[in-house]
Formats: C-alpha cells, sequence, structure tokens
C-alpha cells in the first residue's frame, strides 16, 4: 500500500477484530516506523512497549471493557514518555509531541500492513488507569504510559469519517478561513 493511500484508509477503529493474530514481525515493523518518526533536537525521548503475550492482555483488556477494539485486540503498543520531562530548547520539551509523531507513524503502518488500531490517550489520564498499566508493565515511576493502541485485524470494513476540504481548513499566505 503506498502512503498516500495508507493516509486516506487510516482511521480510529473502535469495531470487533478477527481471530487472527498479529506477527510479532508485523509489531517490529510497526515499532520500527515509530522510531523514525521526528523528534525535538533529535533526543528520541519516547519509548515503546509491545505486549503480544496473552496473560498480560487478558490483564489488560479488562480494565477498559466498553471499548471494542481494546477488548479484542491481539497486541498493545504502549508509547512511554518523562513524567517531567526535560527542557531542551528554551525552556520548552518536546515528548508530547515526539510521541504523537511515532504514534501517526504507527497507525500509518499499522494501516498499511493490514490491521486497524484506535489511539488511547484520554483514557488513560482518569482513575490512575496510565500508572496501573505502567505498573503493570514494570514501567519505572518516572515514566508514564501517554498512549496505548490496540492492535488487530478488523471484523468490518470501516472508512475514515470525511474531513473537511482543504479550503476550510488551509489557507495560501495568510489567515483566510
Amino acid at each position: 500500500m503506498d502512503l498516500f493511500e495508507a493516509i486516506q484508509k487510516r482511521h480510529s477503529y473502535r469495531g470487533d477484530y478477527t481471530d487472527r493474530q498479529v506477527s510479532r514481525d508485523d509489531l517490529v515493523k510497526i515499532v520500527k516506523a515509530g522510531l523514525l518518526a521526528p523528534s525535538g533536537k533529535n533526543c528520541q525521548t519516547t519509548r515503546f512497549v509491545i505486549v503480544d503475550d496473552p496473560d498480560i492482555i487478558e490483564k489488560i483488556k479488562g480494565m477498559h471493557p466498553g471499548n471494542k477494539a481494546f477488548q479484542q485486540a491481539k497486541a498493545y503498543i504502549l508509547c512511554v514518555i518523562d513524567k517531567a520531562p526535560e527542557a531542551i530548547y528554551e525552556g520548552f520539551s518536546f515528548e508530547v509531541e515526539d510521541c504523537a509523531a511515532a504514534v501517526e507513524n504507527m497507525l500509518l503502518s499499522i494501516t498499511a500492513l493490514g490491521y486497524a488500531s484506535v489511539w488511547i490517550d484520554g483514557w488513560l489520564r482518569v482513575e490512575n488507569r496510565a500508572e496501573k498499566i505502567g505498573q503493570l508493565l514494570g514501567v519505572p515511576e518516572d515514566k508514564v504510559v501517554r498512549i496505548i493502541l490496540p492492535v488487530g485485524v478488523a471484523a468490518e470494513e470501516k472508512s475514515q469519517p470525511e474531513k473537511l476540504p482543504l479550503e476550510k481548513r488551509a489557507s495560501f499566505n495568510s489567515w483566510n478561513l
């Protein structure tokens, strides 16, 4: 699948997954795509935990009973960043942005490889869920699970929701929106 096709097909998948497993080779390809994402001052701060152990998957999926994709995932990829990131440029840190860039690369790779996923972030921030998952996986206390991607093969074909046209979201040379 070419890049622009993957961009057009990528969507947040919250439906059922098939029973087909996600190969470890594909999980490595997906995370390597995340590693290739840009990062502020090339600090490469984002770390990843790849979960494909069925026993650990069972423990994690029990934490989010309302999301089909989360419940039926055959693997999870977790993005981990520092809780108190170090400023690297003019008093700013870029760990959240670095994580986001890595996640987008991985989401496109997931799509290109024939899998589906959904970016889970907000859910992790309530009821100490990020900390609970971090403890389960041995994430050090100075780090936080910022994003979790459930990965599987979609059981149903879905498409990206309609996006606003270019002229409603972009203009050349000045703000004309």
